[in-house]
C-alpha cells in the first residue's frame, strides 16, 4: 500500500537562496524559479510595431553611397532595427531586413551563404542581380530570391540608382549555429544561362518531366516579376468579394510543390480596394509589410501607422492587426510563417 509523501514546512527564503547559491557554480538552475518565463500562456513578442518612411531613409542611403563603394561595403545596406531590440540587426526576432543601394557602374561582389534571401525592388532601372549563373533585371515591385548557398552578385549598368529591401532568415540560421559564407574569387560570377531561363522552364504553369529544383526545396524561379504578379492579383478582384481578413491576396509559390517560394520565409501580395478595412486577426508570425501602391493605415493593437508607397512597417507576432486603404493599395508581405508551418508552430486567430 502506497504511503502519502511526508509533509514538511516550506523552507525559508534564506534557506532556498543558500541552496540556489550552490547551484550556480555548477552551471545549474532551479526550473521552478524560471518556468513561468519559459513556457508562456500566450505569445509575447519583444518587438514593437514600427514604420520606416522611404522619404526619410532614401536620402541617408544616398549619403552612404558617397561615403563608400558597394565593393568596399560588400553590401551597402541600412539595417532596419526593431526599436525594442536595438543593436541586434533584427526587424523581428527571426528576420533581418535592410534597404540596399547600388549606384551606376557598381557591382556588389559575389558571395554565398546559408541564409536564404529575398529582394523586393523599390526603385530600379536596369539594375540586376545574378544568381547561380543567371542574371535578371531588377524593376520596381519585383520579388527576387537568393536561394540558400546560391552564388549571387548585384550591379547597375544604367545611369540611375537601384534600391531594394533585403529580407533574410539569418537569425533562424544563427539560432541553430548553422551559418556559413563564402566569397567568390571574381567580383561577379560567370553567367552561364540566358536571362529568363528559370522563368521559361518553371514559370509558365508547366514543369520539366523529370528533375526538381536546382535549389533543393526552394523554388526554381528566382524572379517573380511585378509585371506578372500584379495582373494576376488584380484579376482576383474581379471574382467575388474580398476575404474579410485578408482582402484579395495571392501567395508566391514553388511551382513544383505548391509550397511557399522559400522554405523559411512566406511571401504574399495583397490588394486592398479603396475604403476597404480588414477584420481583426492575429498570428504567430512577425510580419514585414511594404506598400507598393496606394496608402494603407495599419491598426496594430493600440498603435496606428499609415504607410505610403515604398514605406516599410513591421507587425510583431500575436499583435492584433487590421488594414484600411484610403486609396487602392497593393502591399507586399514577408514573414517566418513558412518555417513555423513546417515546425507545426503556426497559429492564427480571426475575429
Amino acid at each position: 500500500m502506497a504511503t502519502a509523501p511526508a509533509s514538511h514546512a516550506p523552507a525559508s527564503k534564506e534557506t532556498r537562496q543558500a541552496f540556489y547559491d550552490k547551484l550556480a557554480p555548477k552551471d545549474l538552475s532551479p526550473l521552478w524559479e524560471v518556468l513561468k518565463g519559459l513556457i508562456l500562456p500566450t505569445p509575447k513578442s519583444q518587438c514593437v510595431p514600427h514604420a520606416w518612411r522611404f522619404k526619410d531613409v532614401r536620402p541617408l542611403l544616398m549619403e552612404a553611397g558617397g561615403l563608400l563603394t558597394a565593393e568596399e561595403a560588400e553590401r551597402r545596406v541600412l539595417v532596419m532595427e526593431n526599436p525594442a531590440i536595438p543593436g541586434q540587426s533584427k526587424i523581428t526576432n527571426s528576420l533581418y531586413a535592410g534597404m540596399q543601394l547600388i549606384l551606376p557602374g557598381e557591382i556588389a561582389p559575389a558571395h554565398r551563404h546559408t541564409s536564404s534571401a529575398l529582394r523586393f525592388v523599390l526603385e530600379g532601372n536596369g539594375g540586376y542581380t545574378a544568381v547561380a549563373g543567371e542574371k535578371t533585371s531588377m524593376n520596381r515591385g519585383d520579388f527576387i530570391i537568393t536561394p540558400n548557398m546560391g552564388w549571387h552578385d548585384h550591379g547597375q549598368e544604367n545611369n540611375s540608382p537601384v534600391i531594394w529591401i533585403d529580407g533574410l532568415d539569418l537569425h533562424m540560421v544563427n539560432f541553430f549555429d548553422a551559418g556559413f559564407m563564402d566569397h567568390a574569387n571574381d567580383k561577379s560570377q560567370l553567367i552561364s544561362r540566358p536571362e529568363g531561363d528559370s522563368s521559361a522552364r518553371f514559370g509558365s504553369g508547366m514543369a520539366p518531366m523529370s528533375g526538381g529544383s536546382p535549389f533543393g526545396i526552394t523554388t526554381p524561379i528566382f524572379n517573380y516579376t511585378y509585371a506578372k504578379s500584379r495582373p494576376a492579383l488584380m484579376a482576383t478582384a474581379g471574382v467575388g468579394a474580398p476575404d474579410k481578413h485578408l482582402a484579395y491576396a495571392l501567395r508566391y509559390t514553388n511551382p513544383l510543390t505548391g509550397d511557399w517560394a522559400l522554405p523559411t520565409i512566406a511571401t504574399w501580395l495583397t490588394h486592398l480596394p479603396k475604403g476597404f478595412e480588414t477584420a481583426p486577426m492575429r498570428s504567430t508570425d512577425g510580419q514585414v509589410v511594404i506598400v507598393v501602391e496606394g496608402e494603407v493605415t495599419f491598426q496594430i493593437d493600440d498603435k496606428t501607422m499609415t504607410l505610403g508607397e515604398s514605406d516599410v512597417g513591421v507587425i510583431p507576432a500575436w499583435n492584433t492587426r487590421q488594414m484600411r486603404a484610403s486609396k487602392d493599395a497593393i502591399v507586399f508581405t514577408f514573414s517566418d510563417r513558412s518555417a513555423q508551418e513546417k515546425l507545426a508552430f503556426y497559429h492564427e486567430e480571426r475575429r
